[in-house]
């Protein structure tokens, strides 16, 4: 790369990120999406269906930006606390460091962090009970299976998407005590949530050890996932935003965290300081924060059978009567 090249991207970066919010109106909402683009069809896209859903129910606007690079971050957060927008909804653990960092230097600016726990006056931090959404799919999953193998492919391989897999885990084991399970991440680096052609490859390395279900917890990456099952004629299981659709038939049903659902809560209270209420919130089961998908694209894929054994699995969950192991508390997945 030359020095010409480095430096003019970075500053067209600039130039692009001015524009985009110098006809900011006042307290505008804003949302930064994290790396994998607006419409990964997963995660972000969720997100980003909130944010229209709140455009289209108030006739309001918001303000949006698409990361392309984790060395964006603070520009894209400053820029926007600067031109006044309130709330701003960021997407997604990687912004750990850098709202620790300038939550206290906007302290009139509300954020609303989702994935991430900052301990600040202006910040809300939103968690998702994962691995409580993931041990209904893993029900399913081994319900579904007819060879007893079932997989798993994740994207960066954190903790995050661990707990997961032993959510996961934990329900296949639930309905079947000597199921297989396959387990294998995209990468390590952000890349990872943006690579459906090493995680289609996971896949078929999967079936080829036997798995006729593979769940993908793997932002954009898993749409490889879920079009190498469909192409073998296996299931596939979606995650974040309901897939269901991606491959009619052939995925299972899709683990739901309800992203969307916060946006959208985040733009109609979080700007107003007199509802806006900062602090930790853990979304789960019981508030419908995790689920699984359930519509006509996978109706015929799941029996009364099965859907009466999960709406029971998931019921003893929520009342504390089964146990789903938090990868979170000890950093590990006994089984």
């Amino acid at each position: 790369m030359t020095y010409f090249t480095k430096h003019f991207g970075a500053l067209a970066a600039g130039v692009a990120l001015t524009a985009l919010v110098s006809g900011a109106a006042l307290a505008d909402p804003a949302v930064i999406y994290d790396l994998g683009g607006k419409f990964d069809k997963s995660f972000n896209e969720s997100i980003f269906n909130g944010a229209t859903r709140w455009k289209e129910e108030t006739g309001g606007n918001y303000l949006e930006f698409e990361l392309t690079a984790d060395a964006q971050r603070e520009q894209a957060l400053r820029r926007f606390a600067e031109q006044g927008a309130n709330p701003i909804v960021l997407a997604g653990f990687l912004w750990q460091a850098t709202l620790e960092k300038l939550a206290p230097e906007y302290p009139d600016t509300n954020i609303v962090f989702i994935d991430g726990v900052v301990d600040a006056p202006n910040v809300q931090s939103l968690l998702f009970d994962e691995h409580m959404g993931s041990f209904l799919v893993g029900a399913l999953a081994a319900m579904k299976s007819e060879t007893g193998n079932i997989g798993f492919v994740g994207g960066m391989d954190v903790p995050l998407i661990h707990r997961f897999y032993c959510g996961y885990a934990y329900g296949a084991r639930a309905v079947n005590p000597d199921i297989k399970l396959q387990e294998a991440y995209t990468g390590t680096t952000p890349t990872a949530w943006n690579d459906p052609v090493t995680a289609g490859e996971l896949a078929k390395a999967q079936m080829d050890a036997g798995a006729d279900i593979v769940f993908a917890a793997a932002g954009g990456s898993g749409l490889g996932v879920l079009q190498a099952m469909a192409d073998a004629g296996k299931f596939g299981i979606g995650v974040d935003s309901n897939q269901n659709h991606l491959h009619p038939g052939s995925v299972l049903t899709s683990m739901l965290k309800r992203v969307d659902n916060a946006t959208y809560t985040a733009f109609k209270e979080a700007g107003d300081d007199a509802t806006f209420k900062p602090g930790r919130r853990d979304l789960g089961l019981a508030d419908e924060g995790v689920g699984y998908a359930m519509d006509e694209n996978n109706a015929s894929l799941i029996t009364d059978e099965m859907k009466a054994k999960v709406e029971d699995l998931k019921a003893k969950v929520i009342a504390g009567e089964v146990e789903v192991h938090d990868y979170y508390t000890d950093n590990a997945c006994p089984l």
